[in-house]
């Protein structure tokens, strides 16, 4: 297991920051005058978005006048995907957002990666495992960490990658243990993808007190 470190750019940095500020000094007042936590949350949520890519926030569109909006995550990811493909290894990508998993599909054309998907929309999730077993399959499958985080055999994957770190380190466990099945012959490499400066290092810090204490 190892953390990935991204570097948000300048831009992204400053979309991050505009968020925090925007939310923080309205949740901590009204926390303090006894306000609901789902406000506090709901600000956490949002920070966590603007980690990852800024066309998660609502009302940002993937791309404005300038060009597509930056995302130091899909950068990092595709670098790897790029190196893991060349290997001849297959990977996992996870990500508890959907709307994610859409934004990173076209990066993956771009690089000419062959791909499936499995979501809670998927129907044929037997069909998707299958083609992805294959030794002739796609080399990477993107999931949605909720569809795709228990119940799957997926050991023709030896890559993992974790896009957005979750509160629950047991649920990031069992999505990494698709590919760390019986019958995987071979070291599973679980890589987490993780914003420097952002709430997700604190997320971090909050899973090793978790597992800490789980222990």
């Amino acid at each position: 297991e190892s953390v990935l470190h991204c570097e948000l750019s300048e831009r992204e940095r400053d979309i991050y920051e505009a968020v925090r500020a925007a939310t923080r000094k309205s949740v901590v007042e009204r926390l303090r005058a006894g306000g609901n936590v789902i406000e506090a949350l709901e600000a956490l949520l949002r920070l966590r978005q603007a980690s990852c890519h800024p066309a998660l926030l609502p009302g940002q569109a993937s791309s404005d006048e300038s060009g597509p909006l930056p995302s130091a995550k899909t950068d990092v990811l595709l670098e790897a995907l790029d190196e893991a493909v060349s290997e001849g290894h297959k990977s996992l990508v996870f990500s508890q957002w959907t709307s994610f998993l859409d934004l990173v599909e076209p990066r993956l054309r771009e690089h000419q990666i062959a791909f499936d998907r499995l979501d809670g929309s998927t129907r044929d999730r037997g069909g998707v495992v299958e083609r992805f077993q294959a030794q002739d399959g796609p080399p990477v499958l993107l999931l949605s960490l909720r569809a795709g985080g228990t119940g799957l055999n997926l050991t023709a994957a030896d890559h993992v990658f974790l896009l957005d770190p979750w509160w629950n380190p047991a649920v990031e466990a069992q999505a990494a243990d698709r590919a760390h099945r019986i019958g995987q012959e071979r070291p599973v490499m679980i890589y987490r993808l993780v914003a420097r400066n952002t709430v997700e290092e604190r997320i971090l810090a909050l899973q090793e007190r978790k597992r800490a204490l789980a222990e």
